[in-house]
């Protein structure tokens, strides 16, 4: 066999080689990201969950009023006339965004959404806790609470 020949096949080997390498580091990136995306997904979650749960228990302490349970949550309250909801704004590292119905600074990342509904009973006041992403309005979390109306 000639030298020309053998650096030749060595030189197909080495492609072969770095082509699998490639091939390989490819599939780990994808992995990765992923990993990272469904962590974020279960992050994002967790802390829905902490939220309807905060605003369950702001719903219960202030007697089913459900503007008082979005001013304990410390932002400003916008009721959406559709479905008589008072919605609280959440910007992407879940603080809660001070919001004007005339203008938005920045597009928040989440909304709470505590949606007062008719539960059938005189002294308890029912509501839905949904926490979902502004953009797409995908649901995170639903919650359903019932509150005292004379507060006990």
């Amino acid at each position: 066999m000639s030298r020309h020949s053998r650096s030749t096949l060595f030189l197909m080997e080495q492609l072969v080689v770095i082509l699998i390498f490639a091939i390989c580091a490819a599939a780990c990136v994808k992995i990765f990201v992923e990993s990272y995306l469904m962590e974020r997904r279960a992050l994002d979650v967790s802390n829905a969950l902490l939220s309807a749960q905060s605003a369950a228990e702001c719903f219960k302490a202030s007697a089913g009023d459900a503007e008082k349970a979005a001013a304990l949550l410390g932002g400003n309250s916008a009721r959406d006339a559709k479905n008589n909801a008072v919605s609280v704004f959440y910007d992407g590292a879940w603080d809660v965004e001070n919001w004007s119905q005339s203008k938005l600074p920045l597009e928040p990342a989440f909304i709470l959404r505590i949606i007062p509904k008719d539960g059938g009973h005189p002294s308890l006041a029912y509501a839905d806790v949904t926490v979902s992403t502004y953009a797409d309005d995908e649901e995170l979390v639903t919650l359903t609470v019932a509150a005292r109306r004379d507060g006990g």
